[in-house]
């Protein structure tokens, strides 16, 4: 039997300074953001609310789009916004996927119950621009996010809900009640009751949508946990979920795949729906 004793939640859930070059991000991602947004076919800061994080960016594909595929920033849900991560847009767009991306308020100006709301807006918002089936995909507190997304008490209305085919968690945070341990809680002002009831890992999954649980090799053991706990736990009750360790990947460069329509995280996203 392997045992993993935590004895300091912090550091279980602390990426930079555990990764060689940690430090470098995000600012490594802002400069082919930007280039990527410069040359793409997009309008950006779409308005789905009321609030000045209440925007997304909208890359569309040539021709008609296959569907909409949306990523989720993560960030702790106190931080980045979704300039970060538009160059993560060309995997999906060269599949001929259009490709939404959201920011949204941060911790702790808000709850992540109310940040659950507002990606749920932002989708909404996004699939009554593009036809056809959607696909979800969001890293870190994003992983989390997309996950609320196809839960049985999902902020989608039944006909988004209905569009819904699959859900790519990469390296997602999926039971909330670790994060009662750490200093972050002093800006999440998670409580044991909201930290259960924003657990994608304690609820139900809605009928007919795939999850992939995707994390890198070589991440925290925590991240690594979290990903088999929720393919676990929904397969347990009837969801067709698939666990993907990918090799020599640590928690920052676990997503460059999406920017490669070639790539195996592309294929294990759009695949199953195309």
């Amino acid at each position: 039997m392997i045992t993993h004793d935590v004895t300091d939640w912090d550091d279980a859930y602390e990426n930079g300074r555990n990764i060689p070059g940690g430090g470098n991000y995000p600012a490594a991602w802002v400069e082919p953001s930007a280039s990527f947004r410069a040359a793409a076919k997009a309008r950006l800061d779409i308005s789905y609310g009321k609030g000045d994080r209440h925007a997304y960016d909208l890359f569309m594909p040539e021709g008609t789009p296959r569907g909409l595929f949306v990523f989720v920033h993560g960030g702790y849900w106190v931080g980045l916004d979704k300039s970060y991560w538009s160059h993560l847009a060309a995997g999906p767009l060269a599949r001929g996927w259009a490709v939404a991306m959201p920011s949204y308020d941060l911790c702790p100006a808000v709850s992540i119950a109310e940040i659950t709301a507002q990606v749920g807006q932002a989708i909404t918002h996004a699939a009554g621009e593009v036809d056809g089936p959607i696909v979800l995909s969001g890293h870190s507190a994003g992983g989390h996010l997309v996950t609320a997304m196809m839960c049985e008490d999902s902020p989608l209305p039944e006909a988004v809900r209905g569009r819904l085919a699959h859900v790519v968690s990469i390296s997602g945070l999926h039971d909330l009640r670790p994060m009662l341990k750490t200093t972050r809680n002093e800006l999440l002002k998670l409580d044991i009751k909201s930290a259960e009831a924003n657990s994608p890992a304690l609820k139900r999954p809605l009928p007919g949508v795939r999850l992939t649980a995707w994390v890198g090799g070589t991440e925290r053991q925590e991240f690594l946990r979290q990903n088999a706990l929720l393919a676990n736990i929904w397969h347990g009750l009837g969801a067709t979920t698939l666990e993907v360790v990918e090799p020599d990947r640590h928690h920052f460069n676990v997503i460059d795949g999406l920017g490669d329509p070639g790539s195996n995280l592309v294929r294990a996203a759009l695949d199953p729906v195309t």
